[in-house]
């Protein structure tokens, strides 16, 4: 029989949890549903962190494309596997994987921005013909799930302010900011150029490093 809980934190609900063994080490899986919109977000959690100050942790919105099916529009896929490996071999931490494809506009329009990524638009442009702001993501769900979790303060994995921003807003001190950038590729590089210049994501100037010809 599965550990059941029915802990509320505001807006999320914790239902169960359970062990799970990965390739990055062996985690504790909880389940968590917000009542109000009916997501389902999951914490990967390693080792104890209930009460521990400067649990490293990382907020990973789902993306199918990238983290399922390794696709190279994006960087997604890498954050999260890098991600893992840090907390895998960390004494404990948190990864949030948040109910948030396509930062929050779901996969059909997701598919949709692509197709007009497809005829030059940038991830920004795109939504905006679609009628959505840049981000629609809320990490308010986030810092319930943290609380839950007795987390009392994050070494936040991310390039991205805003997630820092809405966890101090929702009463989460983070620490410390733990960059996560993984290397550019040619079909992905002007999406990080675009992270970095439209989204203010702290990134290096990514670029795409040519291949010496062989002498």
């Amino acid at each position: 029989m599965p550990e059941r809980e029915t802990r509320l934190c505001e807006d999320v609900l914790l239902t169960t949890s359970a062990r799970l063994p990965t390739r990055y080490g062996t985690f504790r899986i909880h389940a968590f549903v917000c009542p109000y919109t009916g997501e389902e977000h999951v914490a990967l959690v390693k080792g104890a962190v209930a009460r521990r100050e400067d649990v490293l942790v990382r907020l990973h919105s789902e993306c199918m494309t990238g983290d399922v099916f390794g696709s190279e529009r994006c960087d997604c896929g890498e954050q999260l596997d890098a991600a893992m490996r840090k907390i895998g071999k960390a004494r404990d931490g948190v990864l949030l994987y948040l109910a948030q494809e396509g930062r929050g506009i779901g996969i059909a329009n997701k598919v949709a921005a692509y197709h007009l990524q497809d005829h030059g638009l940038d991830t920004v442009e795109a939504n905006a013909v679609l009628g959505f702001p840049d981000d629609m993501r809320n990490y308010r769900c986030a810092a319930c799930m943290l609380r839950v979790l007795g987390v009392r303060s994050v070494r936040l994995m991310t390039n991205n302010p805003a997630k820092i921003e809405a966890l101090l807003a929702y009463g989460v001190r983070v620490t410390r900011r733990i960059p996560l950038q993984v290397p550019a590729k040619p079909s992905n590089v002007g999406y990080l150029r675009t992270k970095k210049e439209k989204m203010r994501h702290i990134l290096e100037t990514p670029s795409v490093r040519k291949t010496p010809r062989p002498r």
